[in-house]
């Protein structure tokens, strides 16, 4: 049996806005839009490979939360699990630095304005699931995080 490899997304937030990451590589994912993460390396927590990717793709500096419920199926035999997350108080704004050519920060109602990857469908819909939803305050009684300006497009 083959050993599966988990790649990590992130439900990165800025109070209720969720970023979406569109494709520039590889050719048959171009142009559709995903959390953005990547490959859990071997030794490594998914936490930490989050973060580290998130630093990697977009420049930030993120803090990774809960886990949403969930896992969904890749090509073999690739797994994908999905992260709530936030950017850090002093972290720059995202910027499409690896695998992506635009950004876009999404508020409830615009979800689904975008053409989400098909594993990635799955993930968003368990988001906005009662379990799920939600914004990512640690304290549900603290004030959302100022909301940052929309990132760059390419």
């Amino acid at each position: 049996m083959t050993e599966r490899i988990v790649v990590v997304a992130a439900a990165l937030y800025d109070g209720d806005r969720l970023l979406a990451a569109r494709r520039s590589a590889p050719p048959e994912l171009a142009g559709r839009w995903e959390l953005p993460g990547g490959k859990v390396e071997q030794g490594e927590a998914p936490e930490e490979a989050l973060a580290r990717e998130l630093r990697e793709e977009l420049g930030v500096e993120a803090e990774v939360l809960d886990r949403i419920p969930g896992e969904w199926p890749l090509k073999p035999p690739y797994v994908l699990q999905a992260w709530r997350a936030r950017l850090l108080p002093d972290s720059p704004d995202p910027k499409p630095l690896q695998d992506h050519d635009e950004l876009r920060w999404l508020t409830p109602d615009e979800l689904w304005d975008v053409d989400w990857l098909d594993q990635d469908v799955e993930a968003v819909v368990a988001l906005e699931s009662p379990r799920g939803a939600g914004n990512c305050a640690t304290n549900p009684r603290e004030p959302a995080p100022a909301r940052r300006q929309a990132p760059p497009s390419s």
